[in-house]
């Protein structure tokens, strides 16, 4: 299971945070300072759940229609933002600052299967 305070240890990390199946927030933590608050992370796990649901079907839909293989299943996803990305793996994320963020830790910490999502 993925620890949030964990994530929160991250360089760069500004929040942490859980949301069930269909994006609502569950539990959060926030770096001291962070321009981020419940509201936006709730939005960001929104976000999140429905951009794992495209790429789902666009990574089935790809081996479908190609036969190409190693599409999904879709493990997680980087949203790369002007001055902070978030980082998914489905049910739990951490916003990261770019300037500062170790990504490759973050998959890891995450449990994203193949590093780089």
């Amino acid at each position: 299971m993925v620890d949030l305070d964990r994530l929160m240890a991250l360089d760069g990390a500004l929040a942490a945070f859980e949301m069930n199946d269909r994006g609502e927030l569950q539990q959060h933590r926030l770096a001291e300072g962070s321009v981020l608050d419940e509201r936006t992370l709730d939005l960001l796990g929104h976000m999140c759940v429905a951009n794992m649901a495209i790429a789902t079907m666009q990574a089935r839909g790809w081996e479908a229609s190609f036969g190409d293989q190693g599409f999904y299943p879709v493990t997680g996803f980087t949203l790369v933002g002007l001055k902070w990305s978030t980082v998914t793996n489905g049910r739990h994320a951490v916003v990261v600052s770019r300037d500062s963020a170790g990504y490759e830790e973050t998959y890891e910490v995450l449990g994203v299967g193949g590093g780089a999502a």
